[in-house]
């Protein structure tokens, strides 16, 4: 398709502003509430794992086992989404999301705590992935970082806005009869299902369907991504189950996952034990919640920024190399740190190099791989790497329980982020694998 004339550089900029409009907003607050729901059990721990008899260890493991159903569903589901379109699909992994997160009201012990971890994992499996793959219809590369940034500001959003809200839930305790962390899980479950509808309604699949933009809007818009695909080698059929499966030895999956493993480790860490590592100050439920959103708020600053500054330079790796040690410096030197004031300013750092890490990174996945690859190569990263949603909860839970305390649980997960800042530059180059050819 040809190039549609009269785009300028800027009237180009407006016309992706639009799209973002009507795009990024509606998937941010998806993501923000799926993720709430994702981690929430961190504040309904302070309580729940007191009522329902659970250890550090036995809380830190179900908080991860999440990622075994994610795991085994993430690929599927990209499929899946392809094939049916992504407003269906996606509409529907908020829907389930929201009706299992709200089930975690009816556990009475750690079997099925570990049970509807599980199935929560699996019926939100895709949708990040999906969400970054929908956006590759959208924004070609020049302007993907910013917008994949916006769409990942959910990740610290989630808990500047869904900490304070727990720590007041929590002190519903009592109400109707009901345990706090019973209402939280409740109450937070409700705007899954709602957004779920409006994507519905409201999202598009593709530009050319697109009945709110201009037929010459339409068109460029469809012409420059359909441009940017073709400078790639391989075209745009899709891949065999054969092909797929061997994408797993793809030198590119190998090696992106593992950086995501590795630079994860600290997120997901702080995601999950902040509130705990909070409420041990001597905190309310309250104020822990205030508190906790602290280094999320950061971080969220951060990712704009440095998303748009990797967009600007045209660069990844070390954007994404430069935040991973800021991530790592802040949350290992909590080791040496006693005081819980300098403990939040330490945090907040490693937050600011955790959350600035993402758009630069997450771009830089979509961009290895070309239109043919990019559904299964996304999703296997994704699902891969996230298994550090499990190995975080888990290692730090275990440590806790052997030592009493945080502080070298803290150092381990930082240390990975270390290693992660190193692995970027073994990311290999577009076209040098010959997986999926």
């Amino acid at each position: 398709m040809k190039e549609v004339a009269g785009f300028t550089p800027v009237s180009e900029s407006q016309l992706f502003k639009r799209v973002s409009r009507r795009c990024i907003p509606l998937l941010l607050l998806g993501y923000i509430f799926s993720f709430i729901d994702r981690v929430n059990i961190g504040f309904a721990a302070i309580s729940a794992s007191k009522d329902l008899g659970m250890s550090p260890s036995v809380f830190g493991f179900g908080a991860g086992i999440f990622f075994i159903g994610y795991l085994l569903f993430e690929v599927p589901s990209n499929y899946i989404l392809e094939r049916v379109g992504a407003r269906r699909w996606l509409a529907r992994i908020m829907i389930t999301c929201g009706i299992v997160a709200g089930s975690m009201v009816l556990i009475k012990g750690k079997y099925s705590f570990y049970a509807v971890r599980v199935l929560l994992g699996a019926v939100e499996a895709g949708l990040f992935p999906g969400v970054m793959l929908y956006l590759t219809y959208w924004f070609p590369q020049r302007y993907r970082a910013r917008y994949v940034g916006m769409f990942a500001i959910g990740i610290p959003l989630a808990s500047v806005v869904g900490a304070p809200i727990s720590g007041f839930l929590l002190n519903l305790d009592g109400m109707l009869g009901v345990k706090g962390w019973q209402w939280l899980y409740i109450l937070e479950a409700i705007p899954c299902v709602v957004i779920g509808l409006l994507i519905w309604f409201i999202l598009t699949d593709t530009p050319c369907e697109a009945q709110w933009l201009t037929p010459e809007e339409r068109e460029w818009i469809q012409s420059a991504i359909d441009k940017e695909r073709a400078a790639h080698p391989e075209r745009s059929h899709q891949m065999k189950l054969g092909e797929s499966l061997r994408m797993l030895a793809d030198s590119r999956v190998i090696v992106l996952s593992l950086v995501f493993f590795a630079t994860a480790m600290p997120s997901y860490g702080l995601s999950i034990w902040l509130p705990q590592i909070v409420h041990d100050f001597g905190l309310g439920n309250i104020a822990t919640g205030f508190v906790s959103a602290i280094p999320f708020a950061f971080g969220s600053l951060a990712m704009i920024y440095w998303a748009k500054h990797s967009d600007v330079r045209g660069e990844r790796n070390w954007h994404t190399a430069i935040a991973a040690f800021v991530a790592a410096a802040g949350m290992m030197s909590c080791y040496w740190i006693t005081s819980p004031l300098v403990t939040m300013i330490a945090l907040s750092v490693s937050g600011i190099g955790i959350f600035g890490m993402k758009g630069p990174f997450l771009s830089g996945i979509s961009e290895t791989f070309d239109q043919r690859t990019a559904a299964v190569g996304i999703a296997m990263v994704v699902s891969i790497g996230n298994l550090s949603g499990l190995a975080a909860p888990t290692l730090i839970g275990k440590i806790k329980e052997v030592t009493g305390v945080y502080q070298p649980a803290l150092l381990a997960v930082g240390f990975f982020s270390v290693i992660g800042a190193i692995l970027v530059f073994a990311k290999p180059s577009y076209g040098r694998s010959s997986a999926g050819r």
